[in-house]
């Protein structure tokens, strides 16, 4: 190989990491800024003269159809990802995520045109989680590929310091707009925020398009390896890792929403906190998740993924009632740290989920079926958990069975774990020949 091709490399190996953390960066800030939106102000918006339970209850129930929409995504990006590429592909998703957020700044609300403006979002809310759906698999896979063989687990948890940054992103511009405009924030500043995305969709678009096509996505097609119907090749001769692949997330997308969107009810509505500290604090710990994410990543290369994995899973469920007794202090300093040690403990099942999940399948089924496996996990644990959340404080006024409710998540999550085939992929080339 040339000094030249040994440049190649390595710049493309920079730049599909850069482009992949980038992209899903602003993905998530798309879609966390629904999140914290959800719980501190479309109640008042887009469901008026609801309770204050019923009302967020509902907002949840339009963020829930996001996550129910992010299967969808990955099957659709999923077959095109495996059929044209991943590059390419993943331009689709930035723009349908970032058109849908857009959007969702300029919606007139439920005084202007009445039950249109939840029908609308609830539409927009759909369009988010189908380009997010998509965005996972094809971000991991870029910079997994092109990236040292030998360090999957670090270059495939790049991406996932997305999540950590885009929640950073957006519970900051939230805060700071929201402490710039004063009491013209729920009349119209909320939509700042939203209408910010067409920035970043234009910084996603610029490094997304310098980045090649993944080298062993290349091979495949060289090969002439690309499957006709990859979605339907995964779901029938993956069906396990799919399912495991959804299941072992229920220890780390349930509580993680829990963690960053319901704690805002939570703190605000039961235990009387200012929401601008709870968002300083929910941006401290997302500091802590960019360095914790890469970090367990890297360690997964050394120890393996499963039991660093694992080690997850039962920190998390031992975690459960110590999280709630922190937040029920309402001891600034001890809510803080409740808040932080939580995506930590999120960071270390979430280092090494990507190259966990991606190296079930092989490059030709890849996009497809670790997509699905990753976002089915949004219908079962993510999705659902602030509106159960939500009920089970509504009806028992209590944090006791959300704390089982975690360790019920945790309990499911170490048998799929187990049940996950331990089929690592030989190392395939960085670079096609």
């Amino acid at each position: 190989m040339s000094d030249s091709d040994v440049a190649l490399i390595r710049t493309q190996r920079l730049r599909a990491a850069v482009a992949s953390t980038v992209g899903t960066s602003i993905e998530w800030y798309d879609f966390f800024l629904y999140g914290t939106a959800a719980a501190l102000i479309f109640p008042n918006l887009f469901f008026p003269g609801s309770t204050p339970f019923a009302g967020v209850l509902a907002a949840f129930g339009t963020q829930f159809v996001g996550f129910a929409a992010r299967p969808i995504g990955a099957a659709l990006f999923g077959h095109f990802g495996d059929r044209i590429g991943r590059k390419g592909t993943l331009i689709g998703t930035l723009l349908t995520m970032g058109i849908g957020t857009l959007l969702i700044g300029c919606l007139p609300t439920a005084v202007s045109i009445g039950v249109a403006a939840p029908v609308l979002l609830t539409i927009l809310r759909i369009a988010q989680g189908i380009g997010v759906g998509g965005e996972w698999g094809g971000s991991v896979l870029l910079a997994m590929e092109w990236g040292d063989q030998k360090k999957r687990g670090l270059m495939a948890s790049l991406p996932q310091l997305g999540v950590p940054i885009g929640l950073l992103l957006s519970t900051g511009v939230v805060r700071l707009v929201s402490s710039l405009s004063g009491g013209g924030f729920l009349v119209w500043a909320w939509r700042i925020p939203f209408l910010l995305s067409i920035v970043l969709i234009g910084v996603g678009l610029y490094v997304r398009l310098r980045v090649l096509e993944s080298p062993q996505f290349d091979t495949v097609v060289k090969r002439e390896a690309v499957v006709r119907q990859p979605v339907w090749r995964a779901i029938v001769e993956h069906p396990r890792e799919i399912l495991s692949s959804a299941f072992l997330r229920m220890s780390e997308q349930a509580p993680f929403y829990l963690f960053i969107t319901f704690v805002l009810t939570y703190g605000t509505k039961k235990l009387s906190l200012s929401s601008d500290d709870l968002l300083g604090y929910t941006m401290i710990a997302a500091v802590a998740g960019v360095v914790c994410v890469p970090l367990f990543g890297w360690l997964s290369d050394r120890i393996g993924r499963k039991l660093m994995y694992g080690i997850g899973v039962v920190c998390v469920g031992l975690y459960a009632f110590p999280y709630f007794g922190l937040l029920n202090t309402k001891v600034g300093g001890l809510v803080l740290l409740g808040i932080v040690v939580s995506l930590v403990l999120h960071a270390m099942q979430y280092g090494p989920q990507a190259a966990l999940i991606a190296e079930s399948f092989g490059t030709n089924v890849r996009y497809s079926g670790a997509g699905l496996g990753y976002q089915l996990a949004s219908v079962i644990a993510g999705g659902p958990a602030p509106l159960i959340a939500t009920a089970i404080l509504a009806n028992t006024g209590s944090s006791t069975w959300i704390s089982w409710y975690i360790v019920g998540c945790a309990v499911v999550a170490m048998l799929a774990l187990l049940a996950l085939p331990q089929r690592v992929p030989a190392p395939e080339p960085a670079a096609a020949a």
